[in-house]
C-alpha cells in the first residue's frame, strides 16, 4: 500500500510539471536559423545581425547554422523538413527560393515553407566602370544594337535575380547581350573592375561601395522608386523600361508551424526593423529594409512564383 501511495504522489507531482512545460511561453529554448549560403557573404552577415537583435526580443539565443550548397537548395530543403515547432527557422532569398523548383525537381517546394517576415528588398542595378562611354540605358542600347552580342554582362549565376533582370531588359530593349555568369557578387564585381565584362548586373547594396569609391557608376536601378542610398541614379522605369527586379531576404519556417508562433516571430522581426541601432547597422551594410508580415510576405512570394512560371514557359533561362 505504501508503494502505491508513493507512486500516486509521484504521478500527481509530475502532472503539474508536465503541464507547466506544455504551457511554457514560446520560446523556452534556443532557436536555430538556417542560412542556405556560406559564412561571410552578404546573406550570412545580414542573418547574423538580425539574429543578435532577435535574441533581445525573444529572450533566447538565435543560433545561425550555415547549410550552403546547390544555390541554396540544401538549406531550403533542410528548413522544409524541420519540425514545425518554431525552433527551426531559416533565411529566405529570392528569386532562388522561388525559381529553383520551377527549373528542376528540388528537395523542397515553396509551399513547404511558411513565410514569417521579409526584411530586405535589394533592387538590382546595372553598373559600369567610371570611364565607361555608356552614361545611361539609352546609350547602352544604341551601342548594343550597333554591336549585337558585343555587350557582355556579369551576374551572380544562371537564374539569379541579376540574370533574370538582364534578360527582361534585353527583351524590352530589343537587344542581344552576352551573359557571363559568376559564382557570387564578389566575382561579378571583380569581373567588372578588371574589365572582363562591359557591365555588372548586381544588387545596389553590392555595387554601392564601388560607386562611393569612384571606380564605378550605376546606369539605373530596378526599383519602383529611387533607393535613398543612390538618390541620383534614375530607375529603369524612369528611363522607359518597366523592369522591376530585386533580391528579397526574409525569414521562414517549416509549413505547419502554428500561426501564433509565426506571429510571435514576425512581431519580433518588426521590432528589430524599427530599432534605431539595427537600422544604423543596416545602413552600414547597405541593406534596403522593407518589412512585410506573414500574409503580405506570402502574397509577394506567391506572386513571384506565378510571374516566374510564366517567364519560364516563355523564355527558359538556361544560359
Amino acid at each position: 500500500m505504501m508503494n502505491r501511495r508513493t507512486l500516486m504522489v509521484g504521478i500527481a507531482a509530475a502532472i503539474p510539471a508536465a503541464t507547466a512545460r506544455a504551457q511554457a511561453p514560446y520560446p523556452d529554448r534556443p532557436v536555430q536559423m538556417i542560412v542556405a549560403y556560406p559564412p561571410g557573404g552578404g546573406t550570412d552577415i545580414a542573418a547574423r545581425t538580425l539574429a543578435q537583435f532577435m535574441e533581445r526580443e525573444l529572450g533566447q539565443p538565435v543560433v545561425v547554422l550555415n547549410r550552403a550548397g546547390a544555390g541554396g537548395e540544401i538549406g531550403f530543403g533542410e528548413l522544409s523538413r524541420a519540425r514545425p515547432d518554431g525552433y527551426t527557422i531559416g533565411f529566405l532569398n529570392t528569386p532562388n527560393i522561388v525559381t529553383m523548383p520551377i527549373e528542376r525537381r528540388t528537395a523542397y517546394k515553396l509551399d513547404d515553407i511558411a513565410p514569417i517576415a521579409n526584411l530586405v528588398d535589394d533592387p538590382g542595378a546595372f553598373f559600369v566602370l567610371k570611364d565607361s562611354p555608356h552614361r545611361n540605358l539609352a546609350e547602352l542600347i544604341a551601342f548594343a544594337k550597333a554591336n549585337p552580342e558585343k555587350v557582355t554582362y556579369a551576374t551572380t549565376g544562371i537564374g539569379s535575380d541579376d540574370h533574370l533582370a538582364a534578360l527582361a531588359f534585353s527583351r524590352a530593349a530589343g537587344i542581344q547581350m552576352t551573359h557571363v555568369p559568376y559564382n557570387g557578387a564578389a566575382q561579378t564585381r571583380n569581373a567588372l573592375l578588371t574589365r572582363q565584362v562591359t557591365l555588372g548586373s548586381i544588387n545596389v547594396s553590392e555595387g554601392l561601395a564601388d560607386v562611393q569609391q569612384g571606380t564605378a557608376r550605376a546606369l539605373g536601378q530596378m526599383s519602383e522608386k529611387r533607393w535613398e542610398g543612390l538618390p541620383d541614379v534614375p530607375t529603369f522605369r524612369e528611363q522607359g523600361f518597366d523592369v522591376i527586379q530585386s533580391s528579397m531576404r526574409g525569414v521562414g519556417a517549416p509549413a505547419g508551424t502554428p500561426p501564433q508562433i509565426l506571429n510571435r516571430l514576425a512581431d519580433a522581426i518588426r521590432k528589430v526593423v524599427e530599432n534605431p541601432e539595427f537600422r544604423r547597422l543596416a545602413t552600414q551594410q547597405s541593406l534596403p529594409l522593407r518589412y512585410l508580415g506573414p500574409d503580405e510576405y506570402k502574397a509577394e512570394l506567391t506572386k513571384l512564383r506565378t510571374d516566374f512560371e510564366k517567364l519560364w514557359a516563355q523564355h527558359p533561362w538556361r544560359d
